[in-house]
């Protein structure tokens, strides 16, 4: 998800057996291939794990992670924490949820009638087109 405006940008469908740091780290490379270069990444606490956080590092992103009480992560630490972009990111992170709650409840996505992952990726990235689109007719300015 874009930060600034809500849209979403990418997204992967997989096994629900697959770990999210994996999908999260193709995406990435996906995006990365398009020349689309993040400055940061901001994630719940399903992310918050040493593999993925030197990933992030070596990606010169910052991770923007929400940390786990108790756990002590390289490359996660107060300098990472105490900025003031970092709370900003962990309040948008949360408009992430209101994209998947409408491909669920709009885009057919809770129970989906087709079977196998790339028929399923594909119904998913048609339903980010759509929402994108109905985000994007509220985002324009009315003119009149």
């Amino acid at each position: 998800m874009e930060n600034r405006h809500g849209l979403c940008v990418d997204l992967k469908v997989t096994s629900a057996l697959a770990a999210e740091t994996e999908s999260a780290k193709a995406i990435l490379d996906r995006q990365g291939r398009k020349g689309v270069r993040p400055r940061t990444l901001g994630a719940d606490k399903g992310y918050h794990c040493k593999d993925f956080v030197a990933h992030l590092r070596r990606h010169n992103v910052a991770p923007h992670i929400a940390m786990i009480d108790g756990r002590k992560t390289p490359g996660l630490d107060r300098r990472t924490t105490r900025h003031a972009g970092y709370t900003v990111s962990q309040q948008k992170r949360k408009r992430v949820e209101e994209i998947f709650g409408w491909m669920k409840a709009y885009g057919g996505l809770r129970r989906t009638m087709l079977r196998g992952l790339k028929r399923v990726q594909l119904h998913a990235y048609l339903v980010g087109a759509s929402y994108n689109l109905l985000r994007l007719a509220r985002l324009q300015p009315l003119t009149g």
